[in-house]
């Protein structure tokens, strides 16, 4: 074996081996989640309440839709109703606000009438099926999680390639190894165009 080949093949397997043991619990998160996403029904339970209160009237109330006290009334009814997740929407119309909160797992909907202050809030948790489904998706998960995923989609490609190199150099191996990828393709590209038919 040429040198260039044996430094190849060493560095297929360095990484390959230690990539594989730093994703292993991220590649065994989405294997799992991947599961739980095509069956909803494997306990996956949404729990609804419903609340009523009141705010600062003056916060809601001018007719300059510009001076609404934004701030003051996500940060209240934080507070009042322990709300998650990152603020998604503050629309403000002629008779009301509605403000949405969404976060993995979870969403909260309050509509403010603006002439009284007085609010109804809705808050839907999803559990923990409900959670980790949508941190597979990156759905309402924030920069950090996306950085995370894009991270593990990184280390699963470099592994998927490095084996594959690997595989290259292994002589007794290498024909059927290589035959079964291809019949992997061909067998995903079936079920590809079958899906989209």
């Amino acid at each position: 074996m040429s040198p260039w080949k044996r430094r190849l093949s060493t560095l297929s397997r360095w990484l390959h081996i230690y990539l594989s043991m730093i994703s292993f619990v991220i590649l065994l998160f989405f294997a799992v989640t991947g599961l739980t996403l095509n069956h909803p029904e494997w306990g996956n339970k949404v729990n609804t309440t419903q609340q009523k209160g009141k705010l600062n009237v003056q916060w809601v109330n001018n007719e300059d839709t510009s001076r609404i006290a934004k701030l003051e009334v996500v940060e209240f009814l934080r507070k009042t109703h322990h709300i998650k997740g990152a603020m998604n929407e503050f629309r403000i119309d002629d008779m009301q606000c509605s403000v949405s909160f969404k976060g993995p797992g979870y969403a909260s909907d309050i509509f403010i009438t603006r002439e009284t202050g007085e609010y109804e809030l809705s808050e839907t948790r999803t559990g923990f099926i409900g959670i980790i489904n949508d941190l597979h998706k990156g759905r309402d998960s924030g920069s950090a999680w996306s950085a995370v995923i894009d991270f593990s989609a990184i280390l699963m490609t470099i592994v998927s390639l490095s084996g594959l190199v690997l595989m290259c150099f292994l002589k007794k191996k290498r024909t059927a190894g290589l035959a079964i990828a291809v019949l992997g393709l061909i067998i995903s590209l079936f079920f590809y165009f079958v899906a989209t038919a």
